[in-house]
């Protein structure tokens, strides 16, 4: 084992930097990882441009990363699932196991939820990072160690894609072509999507989402007339969308969701926008659109990883979001 644990540390916004910090000492239930691949997430990007992501403020110094894997380098006492040298995903965010949200399965809305590069808690993107041990997944072989990072970002969509109960043949329109805007596509289309229409206001994405397997795409302006918006999205589709996300947080594309969603159907709230909106909330109910905030993800990890294992070729969820993430992510791998 090395000696030393170069750390990535945000002090303030702006100023982030590489130091040296201990290597950590680990509990019965937790291993230590060298850490492998860490990607940047949009969260990264905000906490060192303003210090600050949605209701999450940084007030000290903070490591930085969240979408990570890396190889088991040490076993606490009473670890079970994995050994030394064990390939892992790692599921950022430790709920306290024993409230009420925890019981019922929901973990990850949990009040005492530990979840990396979240203000006050330190994310891994170090050499060495200590995390709890059944919140690693061991990674099959045919997975790279940056796919097995970017199960995180999967997660996000795959989770957002049950919180609107997606079903075979349902209509889907995708509000914003960002990564997580992407991952929903590609989820939305792996759970039997019959049509998918993504909009974005640069058209280098749309064209991007076309390769992977868009239906249609839809190049909007930031003050976009919203009528004249929601007509051409029922044109593209053949009619209004079942489902709505916001992959966006914008207010323009929220509204939209809300707007262009049919009557009976569901809009997915996604994206992490401002602390308030002014949105056609009256318009909404009257035509009884459900509306579902998405909150990272919530037991996706132990699903998908058996499924990377039992696929031969995992295209639907590994290497297909691999060729898509790379186009956007930036990872840092320590060797």
């Amino acid at each position: 084992m090395a000696t030393d644990n170069l750390t990535a540390v945000l002090n303030k916004p702006k100023d982030l930097q590489l130091v040296q910090t201990p290597i950590p000492e680990i509990a019965d239930d937790e291993v230590l990882l060298r850490m492998d691949c860490v990607g940047i997430c949009g969260s990264d990007v905000h906490y060192w441009q303003s210090g600050a992501c949605g209701h999450f403020v940084l007030k000290e110094p903070m490591i930085m990363g969240h979408e990570a894997s890396g190889v088991v380098a040490k076993l606490g006492a009473k670890v079970k699932n994995l050994k030394v040298g064990d390939r892992v995903a790692i599921e950022p965010g430790v709920p306290c196991r024993y409230c009420e949200f925890c019981k019922t399965g929901r973990y990850h809305l949990c009040p005492d939820m530990l979840f990396c590069a979240t203000p006050p808690v330190h994310g891994n993107l170090v050499r060495y990072y200590k995390h709890a041990a059944d919140f690693c997944y061991k990674l099959p072989d045919h997975v790279t160690m940056e796919e097995g990072a970017l199960l995180e970002p999967l997660s996000v969509g795959i989770h957002a894609c049950r919180r609107a109960n997606l079903t075979g043949g349902h209509i889907v329109l995708v509000l914003g072509a960002g990564p997580i805007g992407l991952l929903t596509m590609l989820s939305a289309k792996a759970m039997g999507a019959s049509k998918v229409l993504i909009t974005d206001i640069f058209q280098s994405r749309l064209d991007f989402a076309k390769q992977l397997g868009a239906d249609h795409t839809l190049l909007v302006t930031r003050d976009s007339n919203e009528p004249e918006l929601v007509k051409k999205i029922q044109e593209l589709l053949g009619e209004h969308p079942d489902v709505s996300f916001d992959a966006s947080g914008a207010q323009a594309s929220v509204r939209m969701a809300l707007l262009a969603t049919k009557s009976g159907g569901v809009a997915v709230l996604v994206g992490m926008g401002a602390p308030e909106q002014t949105v056609p909330l009256a318009g909404t109910l009257a035509r009884e659109v459900d509306i579902r905030g998405v909150f990272r993800y919530v037991n996706e990890y132990p699903r998908r990883v058996p499924e990377l294992i039992a696929m031969e070729n995992p295209a639907p969820f590994v290497f297909w979001v691999g060729a898509t993430l790379f186009k956007f992510h930036f990872f840092h791998r320590y060797l």
